[in-house]
């Protein structure tokens, strides 16, 4: 059977002197793997249409248990990536969160558009890391079926208190009252963070990438983001070690 479709590619690997091996987020097909014949030969488009972070245009052959690339040609490259270690690092973060999230064989246009509007902010420097990398994680997670509640305190149900509480290995909120009640090791939230974490998942995707924090607000932001994602996953990411590992501003 073919296909043809649009998608970026998520993990590439070396097969002998000319192939690759390529996982790739596709539109139509979510997750799928890939092998990319004679993609490293020179004049060949696939040279570049099946390098890390490339968008391309795929035509693919589906055999009885892998996918060939019959064709690839490169629609946006990200090549301004590469040029920020910072940048390039949590690029790879959210490529690996797209291999562990985005579904396969299935339709993936929301991860698509996800993943390419925040390499599209990495590369062009536009908007903050911290943010970017918030927004990715908790919208990641709610495509995937995890979502936190963080409309109201859990006892209570009030909208807001200062600090609201997060609790991350439940996903909820609670007020400083009722958390008497709960225990735990809960997150204190100032307004303006709840309010940033909350239009993370319940902002229209017009307006995900559009809203601001003081850069103790985005720390704030970015630990409550990724501890839940953590906790949610039970597991870690080797990306995400090698990104903290940077001096990130």
């Amino acid at each position: 059977m073919q296909l043809e479709t649009d998608g970026l590619i998520i993990a590439e690997q070396s097969i002998g002197e000319s192939d690759r091996l390529v996982t790739v987020l596709t539109r139509d097909e979510g997750v799928v793997r890939a092998f990319a014949r004679q993609a490293k030969k020179s004049g060949s488009s696939k040279v570049s249409a099946t390098q890390l972070f490339c968008y391309s245009r795929l035509t693919l052959y589906k055999g009885r248990d892998k996918y060939i690339i019959d064709d690839a040609r490169p629609i946006e490259l990200f090549f301004d990536l590469r040029k920020d270690i910072e940048r390039l690092a949590l690029a790879q973060y959210f490529c690996e969160l797209a291999r562990a999230l985005a579904p396969q064989e299935a339709p993936a246009g929301d991860f698509l558009r996800l993943l390419l509007n925040a390499l599209y902010f990495l590369s062009k420097g536009t908007r903050p890391l911290l943010l970017v990398k918030a927004v990715v994680e908790m919208r990641m997670l709610e495509l995937a079926g995890y979502m936190p509640d963080l409309v109201a305190c859990h006892g209570c149900a009030c909208y807001t208190a200062d600090p609201m509480l997060f609790y991350p290995r439940e996903g909820i909120l609670s007020c400083p009252e009722c958390a008497k009640e709960l225990g735990g090791a809960p997150m204190a939230l100032a307004p303006g963070v709840l309010t940033a974490l909350r239009h993370t998942i319940y902002a229209d995707f017009e307006k995900l990438f559009s809203f601001q924090l003081p850069p103790a607000g985005l720390k704030a932001l970015a630990a409550a983001s990724e501890r839940y994602l953590l906790c949610t996953l039970e597991r870690g990411f080797q990306t995400l070690d090698f990104f903290h590992g940077l001096a990130v501003g």
